[in-house]
């Protein structure tokens, strides 16, 4: 399994690589990115073994990008430009994808990946401040994040922590295919729902929550994969 993201300023184009990498039963997409700038935050947040780096882009294109990576995962460019192959070639990535490309020539793109080396990571959490100090909570153990006013409170497994930060930065901060949204005030985490109701949730602990129909047919697709 390949832990991929995606760098590109177009939305057609990170719509169309979000449906193919869905379709890619060996790719997980960790987030979807604007420009290098978010991307490289999100290569300092997460274990990324794969990059879909767009070239001409504002701020910083993909090669300068590329470039300035140490240890940088696999990456296939995606482009409208084919003047930028030979460069691209010499910086050892994997594949080089002109714009429009078919959901065939991406699945020979993925062929191309090299093997991913077996090794020990240190299990993804999420950084908050409490106390004074910052702890780290594992992804894993958080059931759900409930909004209120200017604070979240995290439920973990253990115990419940109390925030200063808003919905929606939260949630951009876990990823995408681990956590979703089910509710304007709740967030959870897939691994820790035993049953989808009509208008609620069934935790594996036996909590019970509120289910809004503005994100069930969102959470119906990504829970029953």
């Amino acid at each position: 399994m390949y832990n991929c993201i995606i760098i590109d300023d177009e939305p057609i184009a990170r719509q169309i690589l979000e449906q193919y990498i869905s379709s890619t039963p060996s790719l997980t997409l960790l987030a979807s990115c604007r420009n290098a700038m978010e991307g490289f935050a999100k290569l300092e947040q997460y274990n990324v073994d794969l990059i879909f780096l767009d070239i001409e882009m504002p701020l910083v294109n993909g090669l300068h990008f590329l470039k300035t990576l140490q240890n940088p995962p696999q990456v296939i460019f995606t482009t409208a430009y084919p003047q930028h192959a030979v460069e691209a070639f010499e910086l050892n990535v994997v594949d080089y994808l002109l714009k429009p490309f078919s959901p065939e020539r991406f699945a020979k793109a993925i062929e191309k990946l090299k093997p991913i080396a077996e090794k020990q990571t240190e299990e993804a959490s999420l950084m908050i401040r409490e106390k004074g100090g910052l702890i780290k909570i594992p992804h894993s153990s958080i059931l759900y994040l409930k909004g209120s006013k200017d604070y979240v409170k995290i439920i973990t497994e253990e115990k419940t922590h109390l925030v200063s930060s808003s919905m929606k930065s939260l949630e951009e901060s876990l990823p995408s295919n681990e956590f979703i949204r089910i509710h304007k005030s709740y967030i959870v985490g897939l691994r820790h729902i035993r049953m989808v109701k009509a208008s609620e949730l069934v935790m594996h602990n036996k909590e019970t929550l509120p289910l809004s129909p503005n994100f069930k047919e969102r959470l119906m697709e990504v829970w029953a994969r």
